[in-house]
């Protein structure tokens, strides 16, 4: 693909400007020229953005503000620094994992900080020196089967907990716990012999909900703007509450 540029007629004045005569000289758009429509997306990135912030932090084993904090420089700081009109930026719900193990490996808090800050140090020195392009040399199947083996461990630790089965508390990630209990002898064991009936509808329901909803969801009207993952967290609330006081047996 080559690039064409307009040749330019030296005795024709008109042919100097490449914009076409007529056409409005572009100026600098105003920030509150968009604010009906910049309002209800802050609203929406808001419910969707504190509690998965909040989510990472509790699963990674990091201090609940430090999820506050990581949402607030990927949305205000990220935000002003990039040029990129579109952009997602914040805490990464598929590094969760590797976090935990970094924060459990160095024992200490503080001394995962540094270690956080010293990588931001080494990424803006690649940057700086266009280091960069050795990322091409990793093949995008590694990226790829990472995030797929983190999903995977998140969705296999979670289903004993779908289901009632609480004997493993929840953010140990490992794959044979400390009784000696694999993860897949631990799933087993939650389906054939502990199941809880109000954990298992609760879960359902959920999970129904959130399939119908990406599909569902209007798209014109106020409803356009709610989460499917913010109705869940209110679904399984309020369904604890209820089957408490007429299905306690359940529980």
């Amino acid at each position: 693909m080559t690039h064409c540029t307009p040749k330019r007629n030296a005795n024709d004045p008109i042919s100097t400007h490449t914009r076409p005569t007529g056409a409005p000289v572009p100026t600098p758009r105003s920030i509150l020229s968009t604010w009906r429509a910049d309002l209800p997306a802050s609203i929406v990135v808001f419910l969707v953005a504190l509690p998965l912030c909040l989510g990472v932090a509790l699963a990674s084993g990091a201090p609940l503000f430090a999820g506050v904090i990581s949402g607030m420089v990927g949305g205000i700081v990220i935000g002003l620094l990039s040029k990129s009109p579109l952009s997602v930026s914040g805490p990464a719900a598929g590094l969760t994992v590797i976090v935990l193990a970094a924060i459990e490996g160095l024992k200490e808090y503080p001394i995962f900080l540094l270690a956080v800050v010293l990588a931001g140090v080494m990424q803006l020195a690649f940057s700086f020196t266009k280091a960069g392009i050795l990322s091409e040399f990793v093949p995008s199947s590694v990226i790829t089967g990472m995030l797929a083996a983190i999903g995977l461990i998140l969705i296999l630790k979670q289903i004993p907990h779908a289901v009632g089965y609480d004997r493993e508390s929840e953010g140990i990630f490992q794959f044979t716990t400390a009784d000696g209990i694999n993860t897949f002898a631990r799933v087993w064991d939650s389906l054939t012999g502990s199941l809880t009936p109000g954990a298992v509808l609760i879960a359902l329901v959920s999970l129904v909900f959130l399939f119908w909803w990406d599909g569902a969801r209007p798209k014109e009207g106020f409803l356009r703007f709610v989460p499917g993952p913010l109705v869940v967290v209110v679904i399984g609330v309020v369904g604890n509450l209820l089957l408490g006081l007429l299905k306690p047996e359940w529980q």
